[in-house]
């Protein structure tokens, strides 16, 4: 959502005659985009906010910002806390990206710079994304902004604001535009794409994401369509159906449990129990027999016993995710966690507890990669490999990355690679045919 952001953020300064620099040194705006989600993401950003003031030593005049969510929750604090110890220009809330160039006229003349007013309409949709950091291959389309559920340990509601969901026209003619560009594949963005909604003011028709999505696919067979996140509570049958239905949709969701405990769950304010998910689960492997399921999970919420970390462990043994992001809990200042239960699981426990996931979750990884040996898989190519610009990378319709000789495959291009090799990470082969 971020990386989607940016690329708004670089239209709003290309339209008012600025480019984007090489490096930090020769910029003359540094705007640091932010996440709010865990401390540990705040505090790296702190700590690149202090690399970069060494910088105003060569340039007197350059001027440094934070954006998004963390501008938001911390306000005015980052302009006036001393403690810091550093200097801050610009504070702008991710609704505020249009007034970008007036708040740095402000921090020019050495105002302080802020505006963090949440939007209920606010979704940017007439604005085309400046593709600066992409590789032309996939890239992503934010159809909605905000969330509304209100889990207990996340800062997002109060970070990104109520739920707004952008015209499907402008949706569509963005994916249009990329298709135009020679873009393959798009990723539909959202808090929680199963809360997109619509209603068409002439037939007051309502366009839910399951026909959204739908829409995107049928502009050309050959762009793959992939979608994040799905709230398990929302996701719906008649979404899985699309899915199946459409062999560019790719057979991969990302349905974020968090905890495999009920007990958990309820004090998570997830809105659904173990049993609702394992049903959920179960409509998606009936429908879509080979579809790829990746979740998140967090380690140590507040009252978490070691038998609700084990019923999570059991969880991931009975559904067998193919991929996990995995975390320990991080209490955030001012939501219903924060307020209502003490973070009392000792920071051992939850490493222990995170060990005990993140083990758990690569035995089942390379035994989902294992299955994929010695069979033809269909691969979008995306650039070079990290460690050889010999090899090629890209992912499958189950997004599982495939490494493989390059030959004179170039990015965008499909290809069937043999799988002859993997790891519990990465998949890789030969070229069977282009």
């Amino acid at each position: 959502m971020n990386f989607s952001d940016s690329e708004i953020v670089a239209s709003v300064m290309a339209s008012h005659d600025y480019s984007i620099a090489g490096d930090a040194p020769s910029a003359d705006i540094i705007l640091l985009n932010t996440c709010s989600i865990r401390e540990h993401a705040e505090n790296r950003v702190l700590g690149r906010l202090r690399e970069l003031q060494h910088l105003r030593k060569k340039k007197p005049g350059l001027l440094i910002g934070v954006l998004g969510c963390m501008a938001e929750r911390l306000k005015e604090k980052l302009l006036e806390d001393k403690d810091l110890g550093m200097r801050i220009d610009m504070v702008v809330g991710p609704d505020a990206y249009r007034q970008l160039p007036q708040l740095m006229a402000d921090a020019e003349t050495g105002q302080k710079a802020i505006n963090v007013m949440l939007s209920v309409d606010e979704t940017y949709a007439d604005i085309s994304p400046v593709r600066y950091a992409a590789n032309g291959v996939s890239a992503f389309i934010s159809i909605m902004r905000g969330c509304e559920n209100f889990c207990a340990y996340c800062v997002v509601p109060y970070t990104r604001g109520k739920e707004r969901s952008r015209d499907p026209e402008s949706i569509l003619n963005e994916a249009k535009q990329l298709i135009a560009a020679g873009y393959r594949e798009v990723t539909l963005l959202g808090q929680n794409v199963n809360s997109y909604s619509w209603s068409d003011k002439n037939s007051g028709a309502e366009i839910r994401f399951s026909q959204l999505l739908e829409m995107v696919a049928d502009l050309d067979p050959l762009l793959r369509v992939r979608f994040a996140t799905s709230h398990p509570k929302d996701i719906s049958d008649e979404l899985i159906r699309t899915i199946a239905g459409k062999d560019n949709i790719c057979n991969a969701i990302h349905l974020p449990v968090q905890s495999g405990s009920t007990s958990v769950l309820q004090r998570m304010n997830r809105k659904y129990s173990r049993e609702d998910y394992l049903e959920r689960i179960k409509a998606i492997r009936a429908i879509i027999p080979d579809c790829a399921i990746s979740t998140d999970f967090i380690a140590g919420f507040c009252g978490e016993t070691e038998e609700e970390h084990r019923e999570t462990l059991s969880l991931m043994d009975e559904v067998g995710f193919d991929f996990a992001f995995m975390f320990k809990y991080s209490e955030r200042p001012d939501t219903l966690a924060a307020k209502k239960y003490k973070d009392d699981v000792p920071e051992e426990v939850k490493t222990r507890r995170l060990s005990e996931i993140i083990e758990r979750q690569q035995k089942h990884s390379l035994a989902s990669n294992h299955r994929d040996l010695n069979t033809c898989q269909l691969v979008l190519a995306e650039g070079a490999s990290k460690r050889s610009e010999a090899n090629m990378m890209g992912r499958t319709s189950r997004n599982k990355v495939v490494v493989f000789p390059a030959g004179n495959t170039v990015p965008g291009d499909y290809v069937m690679v043999e799988i002859s090799h993997c790891t519990s990470a990465t998949l890789k082969g030969k070229i069977a045919s282009e």
